[in-house]
């Protein structure tokens, strides 16, 4: 098989052979690093900046890089861009297409960098963006539950234990618990971002670079908070993508609960909510088939978002210091969890704000199973019998309206009391629906007036 005659290769001087093609193909990773090119220009621009700061550029030299690496940007965007694999990667194919523009002055831009602190850079640079860009729709989605719940303040649902009906709760009340989750993710992603935002860029190859650049000034140019203190951990380090992958791992898996209630709710079984047409399919086969697709895509994009956390955790496990070419593999699993992250937020607050709910249908299955029984022996305990006994005494009960189809409603004064002589002719009025609701008045409980207070701290956490 020939070997190629390609481009000459920024390592070509050692090298008294050309790559085979095979070689070139199998290493290029510009087909996926290409979305890189905004953060490579911008890292570039303020590399060209401090070299000009150290003299290491005439101030005209430093006018005609920026002004190359901007039509470089614009071609790009433009799609006229001759992005080549033989160069392999983003860093390559715009070093080459600069000298191209400018001339051998743009050769000297590579002075006191590697592409290994320089891919670290961008991908700092381009996480630093994603989260902000994924922050956003966590709050918009939460927006959206915090809407919902205040407009449907008097709907009481069956709240689940173990996919069984327990207690009544407010819609209201069972919608915040998800916006307590996104809270947390959003909280996790904030955190995240201090280590993303470390600026790794004078590290070098690994062992820091001789030429004299200001990596301070390089950091404020860039909006970099913190420099990097070790040049070896600098280059090689990609926990910062691991965290963030455990982050929305952690995020996509709620949008997967959700997703998994959704497609419950909207089953004939439940019957609690109704899909809108424009985001549910047919059957090719089936003419009266309604399908939650949207929901069951999202579920199943959960297992991809996790993959990238095991594949990234897989790549690291055996590195030595300081960086491998193993690390290429970092960007793939990584664009494709902030790709499904983001579609899998957009569209499922879509779907969502365009929900109906069966308020009667969810009352009704509130109004069955007896979920009012952990009340009636509450209502035991308060008249001073032990909580143990008074479990005991209402299994009793509940046994007996099982047998004969009755709700604990339809049990009648004297019949309460053949369990209890505690119960007495309130106990009636104890066992409605709206009162087993708003008994639960403490902090983070069902009772509406819970609720009401939780919305409003949640509108001023949204502002915060």
């Amino acid at each position: 098989m020939s070997v190629r005659e390609g481009k000459k290769k920024p390592w070509g001087g050692r090298f008294a052979g050309k790559t085979h093609r095979l070689v070139e193909r199998y290493t290029a990773s510009i087909h996926f690093d290409r979305r890189l090119y905004r953060h490579d220009i911008q890292g570039s621009i303020a590399h060209a900046k401090a070299l000009a700061r150290a003299g290491l550029l005439e101030k005209i030299e430093l006018e005609k890089i920026v002004v190359g690496l901007k039509e470089i940007e614009q071609e790009i965007e433009r799609g006229d861009f001759p992005f080549d694999p033989a160069l392999e990667d983003i860093h390559m194919n715009i070093e080459h297409r600069l000298i191209q523009k400018v001339g051998e002055v743009g050769g000297k831009l590579h002075g006191a960098r590697s592409r290994n602190d320089q891919i670290a850079l961008d991908l700092r640079l381009y996480l630093r963006e994603e989260i902000q860009a994924i922050q956003e729709p966590i709050r918009s989605f939460q927006r959206a539950l915090v809407g919902c719940a205040e407009a449907n303040l008097d709907i009481i649902m069956p709240g689940y234990t173990h996919l069984q009906r327990a207690q009544p709760v407010l819609l209201a009340h069972h919608l915040l618990a998800y916006f307590e989750m996104f809270e947390r993710d959003r909280e996790r992603l904030s955190d995240c971002q201090k280590r993303v935002n470390i600026l790794p860029l004078g590290s070098g190859a690994l062992a820091g670079v001789s030429l004299p650049l200001d990596r301070s000034y390089v950091a404020r140019l860039l909006q970099f908070p913190t420099l990097s203190q070790n040049s070896i951990d600098a280059v090689s380090d990609r926990d910062f993508i691991v965290e963030f992958l455990a982050a929305v791992s952690i995020l996509q898996m709620h949008l997967s609960r959700f997703s998994e209630e959704l497609i419950l709710w909207a089953s004939a079984e439940f019957g609690f909510i109704t899909l809108p047409d424009a985001f549910a399919t047919g059957s090719s086969m089936m003419p009266q088939k309604k399908n939650p697709d949207v929901a069951e895509l999202c579920r199943g994009k959960t297992g991809r978002v996790y993959g990238a956390l095991m594949a990234m955790l897989a790549i690291l496990k055996g590195l030595p210091l300081s960086y491998n070419r193993d690390l290429q593999e970092d960007k793939e699993p990584l664009f494709d969890a902030v790709d499904a992250v983001k579609a899998s937020l957009e569209i499922l607050t879509a779907l969502f704000t365009r929900l109906t709910f069966n308020r009667e249908r969810l009352r009704e299955a509130a109004e069955e199973g007896l979920l009012n029984a952990t009340d009636a022996a509450d209502y035991l305990a308060l008249k001073g019998m032990p909580f143990r006994k008074a479990h005991e005494v209402v299994g009793r009960l509940v046994r007996s309206c099982l047998e004969k189809g009755k709700r604990l409603e339809d049990v009648s004064l004297e019949e309460f009391r053949r369990f209890s002589p505690l119960f007495d002719k309130d106990i009636l009025r104890f066992l409605s629906l709206e009162a087993c609701v708003d008994r639960r008045k403490g902090i983070g409980g069902t009772a509406r007036r819970s609720v009401v207070r939780a919305i409003r701290q949640a509108k001023k956490r949204l502002v915060s």
